[in-house]
């Protein structure tokens, strides 16, 4: 699942870059969390709640979906976290004592560093920029959450389909490794909709599908969905 591991006895400059609140960890609190970088490829599932009841976790560099996990073992990505971000449900439900609710998706091939979860919810209640930085990107993290499910609300599915496809094919990729399922879980639909959805773009020309692969053929088509 890794691309690889690499200890780290102090924050460097990669580190710093991203999260800069880190400067406020001493050198031996930072030994204590056991600090260790991890590397994960585009679509791979790196957090959720195993490791979730032993580290926190900062993203340094890549995106990745946050997914809630319902009791009955449904997904629905809830939003969308950036390099120099902390996971908003991560940190509520370390501070509430509570399980972690979610999963982490690499959508991009992706860093992140991982800590001691003991040493991260006291890093927390220890450093005055730390707590703002993670609590400001929490409450950025929450605004776009409300926008998201405003635009659920009010965007017709087609819509919210071309953009979750124009999306993922930003850098250039024109296929797309992707179950009918996930875009579902992203869109906040069911899969038998997106399938129909799917299945009138491919009619249309504009993207060929296969079994856990769209490719997107008239980028321009799409774009058009988000203007009708």
């Amino acid at each position: 699942m890794m691309r690889g591991d690499s200890a780290t006895t102090l924050p460097d400059a990669r580190l710093l870059d991203a999260f800069p609140c880190l400067r406020a960890v001493g050198s031996e609190e930072w030994s204590e969390a056991r600090p260790t970088v991890r590397a994960f490829p585009a679509g791979t599932r790196f957090f959720q709640r195993e490791d979730a009841a032993s580290y926190g976790m900062f993203l340094l560099s890549g995106t990745a979906r946050i997914s809630r996990i319902a009791a009955d073992g449904s997904e629905s990505v809830m939003a969308k976290l950036s390099a120099g971000e902390v996971c908003a449900l991560l940190v509520l439900s370390g501070l509430s004592g509570r399980d972690y609710p979610g999963a982490l998706t690499a959508e991009t091939d992706t860093e992140a560093l991982f800590v001691a979860k003991r040493s991260f919810l006291r890093w927390l209640h220890a450093y005055d920029d730390l707590r703002s930085s993670v609590f400001g990107g929490l409450l950025d993290g929450m605004l776009r959450m409300s926008e998201q499910s405003e635009s659920r609300r009010t965007e017709p599915l087609e819509a919210r389909l071309a953009r979750a496809l124009l999306h993922r094919a930003a850098e250039g990729q024109s296929l797309l490794n992707v179950t009918h399922q996930e875009l579902a879980a992203e869109i906040g639909s069911a899969r038998e909709v997106v399938s129909r959805a799917l299945r009138r773009f491919r009619n249309c020309g504009w993207v060929e599908t296969g079994r856990g692969w769209v490719r997107v053929l008239r980028r321009q088509a799409l774009e058009t969905q988000l203007r009708d």
